[in-house]
């Protein structure tokens, strides 16, 4: 059975950090390309970042230069680092693991941006 279980969200003030962990089931997570959508309300879901099996990243335009995305291949972890947090960023934000037509979703965290 594939899980993946994302962690880390919360409530942050404008500017600040936070760092999203995605726990991903060892049977898929070095075969997989990694990312993390979010998705916030009267929106439809957008692409945040990536990262392939060999460490390749990418990243969305509203993000570059603020968000990194990595895995630890050890302990079967994806993450997603957040600094200088805006307000525009409040979403739930899903974890992914993508493989030719195999796709799979985590449940999502919330993070939400607010002074």
């Amino acid at each position: 059975q594939v899980q993946l279980v994302e962690s880390g969200g919360g409530l942050v003030q404008p500017g600040g950090t936070l760092r999203l962990a995605c726990a991903v089931s060892r049977s898929i997570f070095r075969i997989y390309t990694m990312g993390w959508y979010r998705q916030a309300p009267g929106k439809q879901r957008e692409l945040v970042a990536t990262i392939t099996t060999t460490g390749s990243t990418n990243y969305a335009d509203s993000v570059k230069g603020r968000f990194t995305i990595s895995r630890d291949n050890a302990k079967n972890t994806v993450y997603l680092q957040m600094n200088g947090l805006k307000p525009e960023d409040t979403a739930i934000y899903y974890c992914t693991a993508r493989r030719g037509s195999d796709d799979y979703w985590g449940q999502g965290t919330q993070v939400t941006v607010s002074s």
